[in-house]
């Protein structure tokens, strides 16, 4: 596994695109601590889909391994990479994975983009099977950390939009609601607006309830895709 990490950083490194490195500084926040190589998206897919070729048929823990060791690095493309990797062994989810998950979510994701694509390849997919797991996202929404609280909501992105877990979406949403980070802000109106998908009514009417102490923020992403109607009467100041 060592060679395949020296591996995969090397031709990372070999894929370097100074245009490609200039153009992802402008997604994240000065702060975010998302370090990058700069490599096309494109390639990356290509090398992430390389690499599960090669370990598909490695033991899980072995596979969950090299994905510890490439989070550690906290670089952009190696986080993708990995998601990759964990989206393609779906079938053999367990339960328990979630630990695994909550462990990357806490020590090593550090930029919305990590965050959100873990959750919405890996993670909301191990909700779908394990309908257990969801009431840790409940501990999750009320962490310090600001990317284990916008992965609590996150996380449902996927459930949401097919039509699971619509109570717990509510809940998720209740306990962020006031938070004053505009990142969590963003990752629950997100959460509501793919849950409106499936429940628009539903959805509408928890954000008429709520509007009047809803920041504009979650609120605005939580209408997004609703009819005109229904956005101008949420967005109408009572």
């Amino acid at each position: 596994m060592n060679d395949l990490l020296l591996d995969i950083r090397q031709t990372l490194m070999d894929n370097v695109d100074k245009t490609t490195s200039d153009s992802m500084a402008r997604f994240f926040k000065e702060g975010e601590g998302a370090t990058r190589y700069g490599v096309p998206i494109e390639i990356v897919r290509k090398i992430g889909k390389e690499v599960y070729q090669d370990i598909k048929k490695k033991p899980k823990q072995e596979i969950f391994t090299l994905c510890d060791e490439v989070w550690k690095s906290k670089i952009f493309e190696e986080a993708y990479i990995a998601c990759i990797i964990t989206k393609s062994i779906r079938k053999h989810y367990e339960a328990e994975d979630m630990k695994v998950y909550e462990n990357w979510v806490n020590l090593y994701v550090n930029n919305w983009s990590d965050c959100d694509t873990l959750c919405c390849t890996t993670i909301g997919y191990n909700l779908i099977q394990f309908p257990e797991n969801v009431k840790i996202l409940k501990t999750w929404a009320k962490s310090k950390n600001r990317w284990t609280k916008r992965a609590a909501a996150v996380s449902l992105v996927v459930p949401g939009k097919r039509g699971y877990y619509l109570a717990d979406v509510f809940q998720i949403a209740d306990i962020l609601m006031m938070d004053p980070d505009d990142m969590v802000q963003k990752g629950y109106g997100w959460m509501l607006k793919e849950t409106s998908k499936a429940y628009e009514k539903e959805v509408f009417d928890y954000v008429m309830r709520h509007k009047a102490r809803m920041p504009r923020t979650a609120l605005r992403y939580a209408i997004e895709k609703m009819p005109h109607d229904l956005k101008a009467a949420a967005m109408k100041k009572d």
